[in-house]
């Protein structure tokens, strides 16, 4: 036990302390003045104490006996997804929590627990190859359908940002699975085809979209869609979202307006900024010096993982690193330019800071599987 302890990246433990410690002081700045949030910045060490927990113990735990199973997971996680779409609880227009007993307030989001096992379900599949060149049939088109289950599953929560992200998980472990250049191509051609003919069927029935989701009481659907179809015709709601969090940012400057002495008349407009607005106060808090030092330590991170990617025996080792990779690259650059204006507004939180403990305990499982792939690094035959 203590001999695989050892081989933990103490690094990225060092930098997740940082991470616990910027999230629990931003979650604070952004709660402190509103009693309905009160003591989320507590339940933010709580959430750290237990993710630390859960990282040490998947540490210890062998991948490789989870990607034996790799289909009981993947089940697991789409059963998970029709139970919570039938019997779950109701948040901003998606049905995608289940509620825990108790008075907490605590709940279970079986989106984001879906993107682990989907990293351990590709990895398994691309594994067989050993490195050589993926096949249409049987490599390519088994892991889109891998794929596109949950995809399907969590668009019709609705819960857009989720299902964005299990593409580019998708697409990054495939891209490290040497799949050839022929099928990127196809693959590009299939999915802006396919985009161009959503785009102009909904432009063509448009009314008639939005009066059929609006009486089956669905009419969040068509405007998140809409949204993203066409950005000037987003509500004013949306629109003064994103102003408001470009001025409170840039109202930081370099060095920020102090802790907990920015609470702007813009930021007050913003959602959520304990979590999916998060980098707002960071940015009018801490100025551009201090969004540049959380970049870095983002940047750190992300590297100390491809570098323990790039060391591993098990090829079915580094495509799971790089699917946690990609999940959090695109998480944090979304994150990030939503705020910024580079990018739409979606529920996406920035990884390890915003306020949410599904979402950070499901990241600290990640990494404690990068970990355990770190601490098992034996030289093997596929069956082992």
């Amino acid at each position: 036990m203590l001999n695989r302890l050892k081989k933990i990246d103490w690094l990225m433990v060092l930098i997740l302390c940082g991470f616990m410690v910027i999230s629990t002081l931003v979650v604070r700045s952004a709660t402190h003045n509103n009693p309905q949030y009160y003591h989320f910045d507590v339940k933010t060490l709580i959430y750290y104490g237990v993710g630390f927990g859960v990282l040490f113990l998947m540490t210890l735990i062998d991948y490789r006996l989870l990607l034996k199973v790799w289909y009981v997971w993947y089940i697991i996680g789409i059963g998970s997804l029709i139970a919570v779409y039938l019997f779950g609880g109701e948040l901003n227009g998606a049905k995608g929590w289940f509620k825990l007993p108790g008075n907490l307030g605590l709940t279970i989001q079986p989106a984001e627990i879906m993107k682990l096992f989907l990293i351990i379900a590709v990895a398994a599949v691309l594994g067989r190859r050993q490195g050589d060149p993926l096949r249409m049939r049987t490599d390519v088109m088994a892991i889109a359908m891998i794929a596109f289950v949950p995809f399907v599953l969590v668009m019709i929560q609705p819960d857009l940002g989720n299902a964005i992200i299990y593409l580019f998980i998708v697409l990054g472990m495939l891209w490290i699975g040497n799949i050839r250049y022929t099928y990127v191509m196809i693959g590009l051609t299939v999915v802006l085809g396919g985009l161009m003919l959503f785009v102009s069927l909904f432009n063509a029935y448009n009314d008639d979209i939005k009066n059929y989701l609006d009486d089956h009481k669905k009419i969040h659907w068509y405007e998140r869609i809409n949204t993203y179809i066409h950005p000037d015709e987003a509500s004013d709601d949306q629109r003064r979202q994103s102003e408001n969090a470009k001025i409170a940012i840039g109202s930081g400057g370099l060095s920020g307006d102090g802790y907990m002495q920015g609470e702007s008349k813009n930021r007050k407009f913003i959602p959520y900024p304990y979590s999916d607005s998060i980098f707002v106060v960071i940015g009018e808090e801490f100025g551009f010096q201090g969004a540049a030092v959380l970049l870095l330590l983002y940047f750190v991170f992300i590297y100390r993982m491809i570098i323990t990617a790039y060391q591993c025996y098990d090829l079915r080792g580094s495509f799971i690193i790089i699917g946690v990779a990609s999940m959090m690259v695109f998480q944090i650059f979304q994150n990030i330019g939503m705020m910024i204006g580079l990018m739409p507004i979606t529920g996406i939180t920035l990884p390890f800071i915003s306020y949410g403990g599904t979402s950070l305990i499901l990241n600290m499982l990640s990494i404690g599987l990068v970990f355990s792939i770190r601490a098992h690094q034996e030289k093997y035959t596929m069956d082992t």
